[in-house]
């Protein structure tokens, strides 16, 4: 039976100041609460104001959790010190032999704390939450063994999924290599246009009210920007099929519009959305797998990045993806490269599917942290 323990009975203020420069390197915290080279211009500042983390210490960033509705915080695990903004919190647990610290990292990574924290904000545009509103929440406490043996599991399924993750990347820059040779030569100079060998297909519009989490009969996958973004480990999303919907096999290639413009997606079967259109090819002078290799290409991701042909909003038009500069493509190379991309495909499907479960045991761990306080 675990122990109910307010915050403030386990964790302690830490405010180390960077006095002669002990550490420049810059980090900030992402949402998914994890540490990342700051993109702030430290150029010419006085980084001796700045606060100090170490090993096993926490920070976190107080001021837009009514915003993002998530706590940016995150463990330091390194063994070099760091430092972070003079606003963030700084603390660490009081005695490791009662809370481990990776423990509570654990309970912070739970959408039930973010909850609590956005509950707590201060109504400001921003939405801050105050050091003394996050040392009166709460935390089950169980024995440091059992605390000691979540955090193994959490950490062995992170584990496999990093290493998945790896071998997909390897398999990608091997294929990206192979790619290159074949065909991304001095397409400065190339004299045919995208155009010429795709067509493409507009996303549809379907209201949030009318998506369903459940696929019910009748329904078909919704295919949207954060299925890409997340590998899948959102939740879906289903809809009825409307008229002159757009559908998308898990072999063919989508473009962002806009937002996060110039993603490119696949390996989701569904309808796909309205901010999102497929890349179709025209004949069997181009296959799926070049067109995703070849609107991956860093120089193609430039002048796609590079489009803002929207005031409102940045976006990329067809247009834009049909005038982008293509050599000619050999039909013997082409056959090569996708005997070659097919085989490599199938194991990243397979070891994308395996990180899906793989994450949904994580998030299962989470939520198992729920009952230690009932």
């Amino acid at each position: 039976m675990a122990n109910i323990q307010a915050l403030g009975e386990l964790i302690n203020w830490v405010d180390v100041r960077n006095k002669g420069v002990i550490s420049d390197n810059l980090l900030g915290i992402n949402i998914d609460k994890f540490f990342m080279p700051s993109v702030a211009n430290i150029i010419g500042t006085d980084l001796s104001s700045y606060k100090l983390i170490r090993n096993k210490q926490f920070a976190c960033n107080p001021m837009h959790v009514g915003r993002d509705e998530k706590m940016p915080i995150a463990l330091y695990m390194d063994d070099s010190p760091s430092i972070v903004s003079p606003a963030y919190f700084v603390f660490e647990v009081k005695d490791a032999a009662k809370i481990n610290p990776e423990y509570l990292m654990l309970w912070f990574r739970r959408a039930e704390f973010d909850r609590e924290c956005w509950y707590h904000t201060d109504g400001s545009v921003r939405g801050g939450i105050t050091w003394d509103e996050i040392l009166e929440m709460t935390v089950p406490v169980p024995s440091i063994e059992e605390q000691n043996e979540l955090v193994k599991s959490y950490r062995n399924i992170e584990r496999r999924i990093q290493i998945k993750k790896e071998i997909n990347d390897n398999l990608e820059a091997q294929a990206i290599t192979l790619f290159n040779e074949y065909f991304m030569f001095e397409i400065e100079n190339a004299e045919h246009t995208f155009g010429e060998y795709v067509s493409f297909a507009q996303g549809t519009q379907v209201p949030v009210d009318e998506q369903l989490s459940s696929n019910k009969p009748n329904t078909v996958r919704f295919v949207r920007i954060i299925d890409y973004t997340t590998d899948g480990q959102e939740p879906p999303r289903y809809i009825y099929p409307p008229n002159n919907s757009t559908y998308i096999n898990d072999d063919e290639v989508a473009v962002v519009r806009y937002g996060n413009i110039g993603l490119i997606g696949r390996r989701f079967s569904g309808i796909i959305a309205n901010n999102l259109f497929k890349v179709v090819p025209k004949n069997l002078e181009i296959t799926n797998h070049f067109i995703y290799y070849y609107l991956n290409h860093p120089k193609i991701q430039r002048i796609l990045k590079s489009s803002e042909e929207s005031s409102a909003m940045p976006a990329i038009k067809h247009s834009t993806v049909a005038n982008l500069p293509i050599n000619s493509i050999n039909s013997e190379q082409l056959h090569l490269f996708e005997l070659f991309a097919s085989k490599i495909e199938r194991v990243i499907v397979e070891n994308k599917g395996e990180i899906v479960s793989l994450s949904q045991m994580s998030t299962n761990i989470l939520s198992s942290l729920a009952s230690l306080s009932r």
